[in-house]
């Protein structure tokens, strides 16, 4: 923390008008101030290692480095980094990699401010902020049954609009195995067939386009 006792904040978002939306609002509280502001990433890393900010907000969805690996990275480099993820999605495997990844919170950017403030003191003080619709997506999330490395490139595919024999084709492998592991993918998801399991994936994020 800087001498002057203020909660120094990074916002990293390639959106310019969400994140000075976000710069100008925190600029206007007293004891916050925004010291760097970063488009991707890459980044959001870069600028870490210069200012080592109090808390940082990271966006998801960028380009060059993603979210999630710019928390893993500046997580390994330096695991006392507090981060809370802003984001537009409420998939709950986005949840869940962020929070894996180091993230101590969570929160959607149609939030109020005062959600917004409360997390950044909260996280600052070294406790977590996650909203009770991300809480539940979590909790689901930590009880259906992890899909395998390959169901995940076979649920991919379904997304893609692909036939049992050009996924067979694609992940070189036999159209019986294929069959298989979309019944196991099926069952995992609760779903009855394969365009409830696309839609499943990309709510929850399993799988994105």
């Amino acid at each position: 923390m800087s001498t002057n006792n203020k909660i120094r904040v990074m916002v990293i978002d390639d959106q310019a008008v969400v994140r000075q939306g976000f710069v100008a609002l925190i600029n206007t509280v007293p004891d916050m101030e925004v010291i760097a502001e970063g488009i991707n990433g890459q980044q959001g890393l870069e600028l870490f290692r210069e200012f080592e900010p109090d808390v940082t907000l990271m966006d998801l969805r960028m380009p060059v480095l993603s979210g999630v690996e710019a928390i893993t990275r500046i997580r390994r480099e330096y695991p006392n980094a507090r981060i809370i993820v802003l984001t537009t999605f409420d998939g709950d495997e986005d949840i869940y990699r962020s929070l894996q990844a180091g993230a101590q919170g969570y929160l959607l950017k149609d939030m109020f401010f005062e959600e917004l403030e409360e997390a950044i003191r909260q996280v600052h003080a070294g406790g977590r902020r996650l909203p009770a619709v991300v809480a539940e997506r979590l909790a689901e999330r930590m009880t259906g049954s992890e899909l395998t490395g390959r169901e995940l490139e076979v649920l991919e595919q379904i997304v893609r609009g692909k036939s049992n024999k050009e996924i067979a084709t694609i992940l070189k492998i036999g159209e019986a195995t294929v069959k298989s592991h979309i019944n196991s993918v099926l069952g995992k998801l609760g779903v009855s067939d394969r365009t409830q399991a696309a839609t499943t994936a990309l709510q929850r994020g399993l799988v994105h386009l």
